[in-house]
């Protein structure tokens, strides 16, 4: 399901005039910019002289991501992706900078912290987007606070700062009894879905993985799992018109529901950050398509 992630802080808007503080004005750059100058001397001093031309060119990346949680294994997939397609990429965690030496890690903006004490100053201005990968186990307590609180924080902060769009991670629906759904984890998760879909009805985006796979470091040590999720996936989907009809069982789908690759995941929410008619609540297959708009 969700990986064992950060959770990060907003500080509370202003009530009065009195006690505005001034916010740095916010700059969404979407296109690339072009300026071509042409310049020639009087004829009176060459009658043979062309007029030259200088061409300017300027690249502006064209997307600012803010990745919360970004270095996890599902938020640093994200941000591996982002910056291989050229995004400008801020990632928010409570760990900071990973230790593993890696190309892509150093055209990151690592900031250490946490969502719920962080100066979004720091992290919002300028953005494009966000991209919470928030989530986590433990307590009923601290489920609901992980999964729940500290995604609604973020969406706020988001829309304070006038963010276009918000793009969360959450999980798979699946046909859980009523007692395990009520749960801290998929309780927090469908409020933090709400939260996203009322505050960005437009633009907002809610991928729901199942079993995610990829290769996963922990402590220093890196885990295999696409050595069980790959097969698997290949598996299921091959006998997926066989199972089909056993996907109304109870609980069914915590065995037929296909597991998804860290990539795809990652490579979906780069097409929702890109896509602006990319918008609203996706499933696995829609996952995987999305995903192969944007490796394509």
């Amino acid at each position: 399901m969700a990986s064992f992630l950060s959770f990060s802080a907003i500080s509370s808007a202003p009530t009065s005039l009195t006690t505005l503080r001034t916010r740095p004005p916010t700059f969404h750059f979407r296109n690339r910019i072009g300026v071509r100058c042409s310049y020639a001397e009087a004829a009176t001093i060459r009658d043979d002289l062309k007029s030259a031309t200088i061409d300017v060119v300027a690249d502006i990346k064209t997307e600012r991501v803010v990745v919360l949680g970004g270095s996890g294994f599902v938020g640093s997939a994200i941000c591996k992706a982002a910056v291989s397609k050229g995004i400008e990429v801020i990632s928010l965690s409570r760990s900071g900078r990973p230790t593993y030496p890696n190309s892509w890690v150093d055209q990151v903006n690592w900031v250490t912290g946490d969502v719920f004490y962080v100066n979004w100053d720091e992290v919002l201005v300028g953005a494009t987007a966000v991209v919470s990968t928030l989530g986590g186990f433990g307590s009923e307590e601290q489920m609901l606070r992980i999964n729940g609180e500290a995604n609604v924080v973020s969406v706020n902060a988001a829309k304070d700062y006038g963010i276009p769009k918000f793009i969360l991670i959450s999980v798979h629906d699946y046909n859980l009894p009523s007692f395990i759904l009520s749960t801290g984890y998929f309780t927090g998760k469908r409020k933090a879905e709400a939260e996203v879909l009322s505050k960005y009805p437009n633009s907002g985006v809610v991928l729901r993985p199942g079993f995610i796979y990829g290769k996963r470091r922990v402590d220093g040590f890196e885990i295999p799992l696409d050595l069980i999720g790959e097969p698997v996936e290949r598996i299921l989907r091959a006998t997926e018109s066989f199972t089909r009809p056993l996907s109304s069982l109870p609980a069914s789908d915590l065995l037929l529901a296909p597991p998804v690759s860290v990539d795809d995941v990652a490579l979906a929410a780069i097409n929702a950050v890109s896509d602006d008619d990319f918008f609203g609540i996706f499933t696995i297959e829609q996952i995987k398509e999305a995903a192969e708009k944007v490796r394509v």
